[in-house]
């Protein structure tokens, strides 16, 4: 029974922890519209408190000096007896109005930790392969290695063959390409994307860094929300591989990667 419950608050934990920025974005836009309704009602309310308190006082007062005042003339409240009168009332929105504020900054610091967690993990990933890669090339020589990743190319090329996707008209050339960075096929030539490749690298040894979505402009895809997050800078340079293959319906198709692959956050490093 207990093993069995504390499975069950492990699973509980384990959702809450998984969701937990949708769960404070959400509580983040009740608590908005909730503010704001709370708000508005109470609003309503004092009004109509103060109308009629400054009516018994107005009666009140008419009532003691008949003679030097005219009667029904309006009496305006202080500023402390209105607060005095209905501070209360604002209890509820301003509640609701510091747990919403509380949930959107407690959405971000989680964003936050999570991008820089991904940063890390990315930083590490990349890092292992380019160890990886390096070994391959130790041991194999660097024409085996080619090899290797010309195979790869092909076998990409293949599980997604071009008749089943879209192939973007980019204007500089009429060579099918792919992408096996973002799976997109487009037409372009060898020299298109060489010459990307140099511009880019001239913009990192200006400016410390480039982003992907600056190399995808210069062959013509356009940019992605995942594309204007990664790039390079002056460490590790543009280096695109381009592999010849076929595609699957016997056309020659050039795909390229990348032998130093975009990291996020790269603006960051300078």
């Amino acid at each position: 029974m207990l093993s069995s419950l504390s499975q069950r608050f492990q699973q509980v934990k384990f959702l809450l922890d998984d969701n937990s920025g949708a769960i404070l974005t959400g509580v983040a836009i009740a608590g908005t519209v909730s503010t704001a309704y709370l708000t508005g009602r109470a609003s309503f309310k004092a009004a109509k408190i103060i109308e009629q308190n400054s009516q018994e006082f107005d009666t009140e007062y008419n009532e003691i000096t008949t003679e030097t005042r005219v009667v029904g003339r309006p009496v305006e409240l202080s500023t402390t007896k209105k607060i005095g009168l209905v501070w209360k009332l604002y209890i509820p929105p301003v509640v609701m109005g510091v747990t919403t504020i509380t949930s959107i900054v407690a959405a971000n610091r989680l964003a936050s930790k999570k991008i820089a967690a991904l940063t890390v993990a990315s930083g590490i990933s990349e890092r292992a392969l380019q160890e990886y890669k390096d070994k391959v090339v130790e041991k194999l020589g660097l024409k085996q290695e080619t090899n290797v990743r010309d195979e790869i190319a092909q076998d990409r090329v293949n599980n997604n063959p071009p008749n089943s996707r879209e192939v973007i008209i980019t204007g500089n050339g009429e060579v099918l390409c792919y992408d096996m960075l973002t799976g997109r096929y487009f037409q372009g030539s060898a020299e298109a994307i060489k010459r990307a490749e140099n511009q880019i690298n001239f913009e990192i040894l200006n400016h410390m860094y480039a982003s992907l979505s600056e190399f995808y402009d210069m062959v013509g895809l356009p940019p992605t929300s995942y594309t204007d997050s990664v790039g390079w800078t002056g460490d590790k340079p543009v280096n695109v591989t381009i592999s010849t293959t076929m595609s699957p319906d016997n056309r020659p198709c050039l795909a390229i990667d990348f032998e130093h692959q975009p990291m996020l956050d790269y603006y960051k490093v300078h």
